[in-house]
């Protein structure tokens, strides 16, 4: 069984992996596909260096089947279809309100503790949600970045009939348009990459650039002076946190998904003058897992088309420089048994 290692300072190994048994409340996983993302370039650039401890597998974006389970499992066996939901909440407190996803002792597996790239995982079983049998584990991999797009849609309160604006069509962006879609919204996409212009036009979603184009004025001819009612700033970059609020009509909601490394500048007197809400978001809870594996088993959203390529697991390294470096790309899956 072969496992990639991050050694620190942006460096990873191929190496020999190790099968954990699991023990009492936890399950080993054998690991069919692990998708990359933005948090695994920061692990892979040191920025995370803090938490991740080296040497480490790092992946946190899987899906495959049961292996083994451990004492005291139930309603989970060998040969069962399975993803995680890597959020480890045991250190939760009363303080932290019942909000176990982002209680302030929350680790996250994959980066505080060992993840799924290689071809053997074991995890506590209450990470754990089933799958259908059906179900295509490629599909599947892509679960948890769209229970973040589903948490973000549902903090947004998107109803039939409104009109969402997402900055940045990168691949959350674009799940948490395909999601916004399959609520009856109307979505326009705001992005510079003229790749993931194309693509998301491909979808047959409404796609602007803010260089070529006034958004906010498209914004509110599509609206007829209204505005949107929900904004999704997914970009994490200073020019869209400064259009967010214009773009937004009265009572509007503002959800920031994307993370910034320093705070920008909000027009904050758009937030007095029309009484904007701004939420905040943050990975998922459980109904959002459950709501990614509905829309990915009920076959409603394109996302075959969000899977650029399909790696071994030797070739991880050099498809993150390739999930970096193309713009075209999107969700690149590594194959943990190939």
């Amino acid at each position: 069984m072969k496992a990639v290692y991050y050694q620190g300072s942006g460096r990873f190994t191929v190496g020999r992996g190790e099968v954990c048994p699991p023990g009492k409340g936890e399950v080993r996983l054998d690991v069919a596909y692990c998708g990359l993302c933005g948090t695994d370039l920061h692990i892979a650039h040191g920025y995370m260096d803090h938490r991740v401890r080296p040497p480490q597998v790092i992946g946190h974006e899987m899906a495959g089947t049961v292996a083994e389970v451990g004492t005291g499992v139930q309603n989970l066996g060998p040969g069962d279809k399975v993803v995680v939901r890597p959020l480890d909440s045991r250190g939760e407190t009363a303080a932290d309100k019942g909000l176990s996803h982002i209680c302030r002792n929350l680790k996250f597996l994959g980066i505080d503790t060992p993840g799924a790239f290689q071809g053997s995982w074991t995890v506590p079983a209450f990470t754990i949600h089933r799958l259908p049998p059906d179900v295509d584990l490629k599909l599947a991999a892509l679960t948890e970045p769209l229970a973040v797009a589903c948490h973000d849609v549902r903090r947004g309160r998107v109803a039939s009939g409104e009109t969402v604006v997402v900055i940045g069509g990168g691949p959350i962006g674009v799940m948490i348009s395909l999601v916004a879609r399959s609520r009856g919204a109307r979505v326009i996409v705001s992005e510079v990459n003229p790749s993931r212009l194309a693509f998301v036009r491909q979808l047959g979603l409404t796609a602007l650039d803010p260089s070529e184009i006034d958004i906010a004025q498209a914004v509110q001819d599509a609206t007829k002076g209204a505005g949107a009612d929900v904004v999704f700033e997914v970009s994490g970059s200073a020019s869209g946190a400064m259009a967010m609020t214009k773009l937004a009509g009265l009572r509007g909601r503002i959800v920031v998904v994307a993370i910034f490394s320093a705070p920008p500048a909000v027009n904050l007197f758009d937030v007095f003058w029309k009484e904007l809400e701004l939420l905040g978001t943050r990975v998922y809870e459980p109904e959002d897992y459950e709501s990614a594996i509905g829309l990915i088993t009920g076959g409603r959203l394109p996302l075959a088309d969000l899977i650029t390529s399909v790696e071994p697991l030797e070739h991880l390294p050099a498809a993150l420089e390739q999930l970096e470096r193309n713009p075209s790309a999107m969700k690149i899956l590594v194959d943990c048994q190939a």
